[in-house]
C-alpha cells in the first residue's frame, strides 16, 4: 500500500485524470469498474458554484461507490476559489482537486487553469487559501509552465507543497503546446529525485499502453500516474495496466463482441442517469473510439453517432457482432483527439 495524504491507495496507483465534458459520472464508473484507483470529475468553475448554476452541481454529485473520487475546481479570483472550495467539501468528496494545467482558450487565456502559470504567486496564494479553508485534503494539477521559456515548474512544486497540498499532479507538456509533441517526463523526474520533495508527485501524459505506465514508474520514480485521453473509449486501459505492471503480461486485444458488451454497458449507465435521450448524446464521443480499427469504422461511427433510439443503436451492435464477432480489435495505440479539438474554442 501507499499513503497519498489520507488515502490509503495499491502500490503504483492509476489515476483517470479529469476531463471537461467527459469524466461525468457514467464514465467515471466504467473507469472504475475497470480498476482505476482514483477518479475526478469534471472541473467545474469556481464562478459558476457560487451563482449556484444548476449544471455545475450536477457535475459535483459523487456516490460512494466511486471512491476515492476528487471534485476539481477551476478559476482565477481568491475569493470565489475559497467560497467554491468551501461548496465542494459539502459534496463530501475525498479531496479537492485545484485545476491550474487546463489549456483551452477560453479558460486559459483568461487567466484561469493554465494560464495560472503566468501567474504563479497568485497561484500559489490561493492554494494556500483554499488549503486552510477546508477540512478536506486540497490537490493540484499543473502543467511545467507557460512555454518552452518559462519551464517552472520545479520551483512551483516546492511552493506548492509548502501550502499544505496533498499531493501534486503534473501534466509533462507545456500550456503552448496544448496536447501537441511529446509529454517531457524530465522535469518530474527531477522533482522526484529532489530530496525537499516529500509529497506525492503524480506523473501524467502520453500514458496510451501498459508500457508506457511502466516505463513511467520505472524511469522518472512517480508516485503515482494519470491516463486521460487514452481512456476515452478504452476504459479497460486500467485492467490492463494493473495487469501489466502485476505480471509483465500483456493481455490480448479484446474482440469486437466484448467491445460490444461493453458499450451497451456504458450506454445502459449513461441512460440510467440521464434519460434516454441525453445518455444517447452523451455516448456518441464515446462510440466511435470504441470501434476504431474496423474496416469500415468511420460508417459504422456515423451510424452510431447519428442513432436517437437504443433500438437503433442495437442494430448497429447486432451488425457488428454477426460480421466481426470474435476478431480481436487491436487499436490500443490509437488515442482519441478528442481534447486536440478543443484547442481553438
Amino acid at each position: 500500500m501507499i499513503q497519498l495524504g489520507k488515502l490509503s491507495l495499491p502500490e503504483k496507483p492509476l489515476f483517470l485524470a479529469p476531463m471537461e465534458d467527459v469524466t461525468d459520472y457514467t464514465f467515471r464508473f466504467m473507469c472504475k469498474h475497470f480498476g482505476a484507483n482514483v477518479v475526478y470529475t469534471e472541473f467545474v468553475a469556481s464562478e459558476a458554484l457560487i451563482r449556484d448554476v444548476k449544471k455545475s452541481f450536477r457535475k459535483i454529485e459523487i456516490y460512494d461507490y466511486e471512491r476515492p473520487v476528487g471534485i476539481q475546481i477551476f478559476g482565477k479570483d481568491l475569493n470565489s476559489m475559497v467560497e467554491a472550495a468551501k461548496i465542494v467539501e459539502n459534496a463530501k468528496p475525498d479531496f479537492i482537486d485545484l485545476n491550474f494545467g487546463c489549456p483551452v482558450k477560453k479558460v486559459a487565456t483568461k487567466g484561469a487553469g493554465s494560464g495560472m502559470l503566468q501567474n504563479p504567486e497568485l497561484l500559489i496564494e490561493i492554494t494556500r487559501s483554499v488549503v486552510k479553508a477546508v477540512n478536506i485534503p486540497v490537490t493540484v494539477k499543473t502543467r511545467l509552465g507557460w512555454d518552452e521559456n518559462s519551464i517552472i515548474i520545479h520551483d512551483l512544486a516546492l511552493r506548492l507543497q509548502d501550502t499544505g497540498i496533498a499531493w501534486l499532479s503534473i501534466h509533462g507538456r507545456t500550456r503552448s503546446q496544448f496536447y501537441r509533441g511529446v509529454a517531457n517526463w524530465e522535469p518530474i523526474k527531477k522533482i522526484k529525485d529532489d530530496p525537499r520533495i516529500h509529497i506525492p508527485i503524480i506523473g501524467n501524459g502520453d500514458i496510451k499502453t501498459p508500457q508506457d505506465a511502466a516505463n513511467a514508474f520505472k524511469l522518472y520514480g512517480v508516485d503515482g500516474i494519470m491516463v486521460g485521453r487514452a481512456a476515452i473509449g478504452k476504459p479497460w486501459i486500467f485492467h490492463y495496466i494493473r495487469h501489466f505492471l502485476n505480471s509483465g503480461e500483456i493481455l490480448p486485444p479484446l474482440t469486437v463482441n466484448e467491445r460490444v458488451a461493453i458499450a451497451r454497458l456504458h450506454l445502459e449507465k449513461s441512460i440510467d442517469y440521464k434519460g434516454e435521450k441525453y445518455g444517447i448524446l452523451e455516448m456518441r464521443q464515446h462510440f466511435g473510439n470504441y470501434f476504431k480499427g474496423l474496416p469500415n469504422a468511420k460508417e459504422v461511427r456515423t451510424k452510431l453517432v447519428t442513432a436517437n433510439s437504443v433500438d437503433e443503436i442495437e442494430s448497429v451492435f447486432t451488425y457488428l457482432k454477426n460480421t466481426y464477432g470474435d476478431m480481436p480489435l487491436d487499436n490500443d495505440h490509437l488515442v482519441d483527439n478528442h481534447c486536440q479539438k478543443l484547442e481553438n474554442l
